[in-house]
């Protein structure tokens, strides 16, 4: 305003100097031109400064935390039995649906028995015939021997007829042995189920000509209940377990259980047990194979599916968690923006633990109850003042002791 007044005043000596018009009108102009000049300068000195940029921040929670890994692997049934043909012959009957479900000693195949009939028979043959000479001989020895006391026939004569005799007790046991494999073999003409479980489609249909030369592999019977998930974990990683004394404490196995997350991503219904783990690392593949059994009363897992089984290993208590984006990494280094009382941002150097779900533990830096940035990181820096709100993620929310979360890292820690 200062400045208005002595534009007026200095406006008025130069009207009050001139003596012509036109000196007038270039005084008038002088001092428009001023005023405007002046009003454009008290305008920017008066004009609010920007409001703090906006920023979106959660609160570090503590609580106990179940450590765990994941591992891949595929089903089996806890027994596959392979159904093979035993003995020679045109297969006469498939007395099965197949892909279904067959009790212990349900017919499964028929193998035409009439060869095996007649071979049973002409064993049997044999066997009467061989019988029919023993007892022969049976009465020859027995004649000689009380002549050969009284010297009526000589020595050699009985000793021909013992022998005979012995030949034919070998020739009947040898022809039982043949009637019994007979019979074997025309009960192998039938062929039931060995066990209760799901039999998959036949190899061989009704008319073709199995065991000619080998045992025909006709199908496959497997037990799904219970069913066995096989997987593979890294030398690097079982080393790491074992050191841990994951290996020898399975006090977190007994009380959470094992976990089975199947293809769609959900979680089996059952939870299992560690059932058997490899005697020796496979060379070619680095890797120790872990057997698990889980209860499958449903019958829902088959032979063959793909999944993961997720052990809990440890449980940490007090653990420290944040969502993982609030860590920001650069070149191995961890930190988090953290909102202060006076709603200035600093920065803050963490030491990062194991990722969980899409939280993320924090060993060191960090405070229960401390606000963190997870929305708006590239508006601030350290020491701006920021208006915080409250983030909705989804999701969000740590797992609770003896309920890991849905989403989960493979095999331990890796950060990637």
């Amino acid at each position: 305003m200062d400045r208005l007044r002595i534009i007026q005043s200095f406006a008025n000596s130069a009207l009050s100097s001139c003596i012509c018009q036109r000196a007038r009108r270039r005084a008038l102009n002088v001092f428009f031109a001023a005023f405007l000049i002046g009003s454009v300068a008290c305008s920017k000195k008066e004009a609010p400064p920007p409001p703090p940029p906006e920023v979106q921040v959660v609160t570090v929670v503590q609580k106990d935390v179940p450590i765990y890994v994941e591992l891949v692997g595929a089903t089996l049934g806890s027994e596959d039995i392979e159904i093979r043909a035993r003995v020679e012959g045109y297969l006469a009957a498939v007395s099965f649906t197949e892909g279904s479900f067959v009790k212990k000693g349900q017919l499964l195949y028929k193998i035409d028995p009439q060869p095996l009939q007649a071979a049973l028979a002409q064993a049997q043959a044999n066997l009467e015939t061989a019988r029919a000479g023993l007892d022969k001989t049976n009465n020859d020895v027995n004649r000689y021997k009380p002549l050969a006391e009284q010297k009526a026939v000589s020595q050699q004569e009985l000793d021909n007829a013992l022998s005979a005799q012995q030949a034919a007790q070998f020739q009947v046991t040898a022809y039982g042995a043949q009637v019994d494999k007979a019979k074997l073999d025309l009960a192998y003409t039938t062929i039931t189920s060995p066990l209760d479980g799901l039999i998959g489609t036949t190899q061989k249909k009704v008319g073709a000509l199995v065991g000619r030369g080998e045992n025909t592999l006709l199908n496959t019977i497997s037990q799904v209940n219970p069913i066995l998930f096989r997987c593979a974990i890294a030398e690097a990683e079982y080393l790491r377990l074992t050191r841990a004394g994951a290996g020898n404490d399975r006090s977190g196995e007994k009380k959470f259980g094992v976990e089975l997350i199947l293809a769609d991503g959900t979680v089996f219904a059952h939870k299992g047990r560690l059932d058997a783990i490899e005697r020796a690392v496979d060379a070619a593949t680095g890797t120790l194979t872990g057997q698990f059994s889980f209860p499958n009363p449903e019958r829902i897992l088959r032979p063959g599916q793909y999944g993961k089984a997720r052990l809990v290993t440890d449980l940490k208590q007090d653990a420290l968690l944040v969502p993982q984006l609030a860590v920001q990494e650069i070149q191995g280094l961890y930190n988090v923006m953290v909102v202060k009382p006076d709603s200035t941002v600093e920065q803050r150097m963490v030491k990062a633990g194991e990722r969980v779900g899409n939280l993320w533990i924090i060993d060191s830096g960090l405070k229960p109850g401390e606000k963190v940035i997870v929305e708006g990181l590239q508006k601030v820096k350290p020491g701006v003042q920021v208006n915080a709100k409250p983030a909705k993620l989804d999701g969000a929310k740590s797992p609770a002791p003896g309920a890991p979360p849905a989403e989960s890292k493979t095999k331990g820690a890796e950060r990637k």
